[in-house]
């Protein structure tokens, strides 16, 4: 699933190039990317409005209408990804990076599950190849915790510090906090050479502070770079792969469900 740097990438494609822009059509069709929804029902509910602004908690993403309209949720789920383009045939493109990424994207495509069409000629589209996205009215978020990027300090300590559950396994819960994945979790403890296997209780507050600076640094790098998998340990989660500042060889085990990579020699 694409993690947190690539859905603010997808809503920062949303943000710079699909607000204020009349919506004329919708293809809402697809029964599996627009449930519980029927076809029709976002049609409906957004022809005539406008997006007015793109917001994100964790890997949540959502678009305020105009008009009191309802909120337009958009998940990539595995490998989503947006395309927006202007009127004049610019593209804006957010969303999932572990694939090719074409200059532009298929004029037509059975992969394409949801489309806005804008009165102006653009469009934007969410192409699904895995078809495990989701688009929906007035999404609940209320159930996730404070988004991983901008969570502070003392709210991080409090969130994070406590109980006898792994370490990995306790930022990955989206209920602690929003937006860390299984990609994003390795990197993060990588830099803070933290153990994936410490209790989450047993962390001095001098820890937790450098565990969510890191977090933090992790974000902006995958941003800034093109996603989760452009982070330094990343390439090397694979049998035979060595830590790239000791050269220790990495281990793999199963925490919180989820395979995990660490250098035995520096997480500890």
């Amino acid at each position: 699933m694409p993690e947190l740097p690539e859905v603010e990438t997808a809503r920062a494609a949303i943000e710079a190039g699909a607000l204020h822009r009349e919506i004329a059509d919708v293809d809402d069709t697809d029964t599996y990317e627009c449930r519980p929804h029927a076809p029709g029902d976002l049609r409906t509910a957004l022809v005539g409005r406008t997006l007015t602004a793109a917001h994100r908690r964790g890997k949540s993403m959502w678009c305020d209408t105009s008009g009191d309209g309802p909120a337009l949720g958009l998940h990539l789920g595995m490998s989503g990804r947006v395309f927006v383009t202007a009127p004049d045939g610019g593209l804006t493109v957010g969303g999932d990076y572990a694939g090719p990424r074409p200059d532009t994207p298929p004029a037509d495509s059975v992969w394409y599950r949801f489309s806005i069409a804008f009165a102006d000629g653009g469009s934007l589209r969410l192409l699904d190849k895995r078809r495990l996205g989701r688009v929906r009215l007035d999404p609940d978020v209320s159930a996730l915790g404070p988004d991983a990027e901008l969570v502070g300090r003392e709210e991080f300590r409090a969130r994070v510090g406590r109980g006898a559950a792994p370490l990995k396994a306790r930022i990955m819960d989206q209920s602690v906090l929003a937006g860390v994945g299984n990609l994003l979790a390795d990197e993060t403890l990588w830099r803070a050479r933290l153990s994936p296997r410490r209790p989450a209780g047993e962390l001095t507050a001098a820890e937790l502070d450098e565990l969510r600076r890191e977090l933090r640094a992790a974000i902006r790098h995958a941003v800034r770079h093109g996603g989760v998998h452009t982070g330094e340990v990343v390439p090397h989660r694979t049998p035979g792969g060595h830590c790239p500042r000791c050269g220790a060889g990495m281990v793999r085990a199963t925490i919180g469900g989820r395979t995990t990579w660490w250098c035995p020699a520096e997480q500890v």
